[in-house]
Parts: C-alpha cells; sequence; structure tokens
C-alpha cells in the first residue's frame, strides 16, 4: 500500500476513513449523499492527494500548503504545527479531525510505515476510548 498517497498531508489515514473507496458502505453512502446533496456514488474516496476532499467545495488550504512548500506531510515543514493544525471541539467526537495532529507527531517519530500499522488502535481510543487525565484515552473495556 502506498502510504503517501492513501494519507493526507495532514494526517489523515485515509485508507482507514469510512468513506475511502474500499471502506464505504451504501448505507453510509446513501445517509451522506443526502446529508450533503450528492448522489450517494459520489461518496466515494481515494484519497485527498487523489480525488480531493469530498466534503469542501474549494482546494484544500492545508493540501496546497504542503504541496508548495514541496513536503509530503505537514510535519515535514519548518512551520509545524501550524494553525491549520490547531484541534477544535467542533464535531470532535465524530471526525478524525483532532488525530492530524497526534498522527503527524507519530509519522515523524516513528516512520510512515509503522505509524501506518498502529492507526487502527489511534483511531479505535480517539473514537472509543475512555480519557484519563495525565494518561490519555484509554481502550474502552469490552
Amino acid at each position: 500500500m502506498d502510504y503517501i498517497q492513501l494519507t493526507s498531508p495532514c494526517g489523515i489515514d485515509c485508507f482507514n476513513c469510512e468513506i475511502f473507496e474500499k471502506n464505504v458502505t451504501p448505507e453510509l453512502q446513501n445517509r451522506l449523499g443526502s446529508i450533503f446533496g450528492k448522489k450517494p456514488e459520489e461518496i466515494t474516496c481515494r484519497g485527498c492527494r487523489v480525488s480531493g476532499c469530498l466534503f469542501i467545495p474549494y482546494p484544500c488550504p492545508t493540501k496546497v500548503c504542503v504541496e508548495s512548500k514541496g513536503v509530503d506531510f505537514c510535519c515535514d515543514c519548518d512551520e509545524f504545527p501550524c494553525d491549520k493544525l490547531h484541534p477544535c471541539a467542533d464535531r470532535a467526537d465524530a471526525l478524525p479531525h483532532n488525530l492530524k495532529l497526534f498522527n503527524l507527531c507519530r509519522i515523524k517519530a516513528v516512520g510512515l510505515e509503522n505509524w501506518a500499522k498502529e492507526t487502527k488502535a489511534i483511531r479505535r481510543k480517539y473514537f472509543k476510548g475512555k480519557m484519563m487525565i495525565g494518561k490519555g484515552p484509554q481502550e474502552a473495556d469490552s
């Protein structure tokens, strides 16, 4: 798998995303299509480097910035981290936008291939984990 192509410049693991072409379900396509006013078949992503972002009607400013600086990821930039990666509580329970900074730090620390092996556990802790102050998110009890 080409992890550079299938990881957004801002650190989202496209290959694990629910709307990535190999993961999307017809049910999700129908639900998101009705929310965003798109045909269900348009709710299929091949990764933002390949097909752009399905949810913004303009070029992604983060992607444009990374391309203009000639780096693969935001963490490769001398200005990392910048305000484009600032965490935000809005929709944090449903969207992976706050994973960006952590993912980029892990890419820088352990390398892209090793990080890619961790991503399912990272997403599970983010969406399903229980926050322990001082320890970070812990695996939810099964």
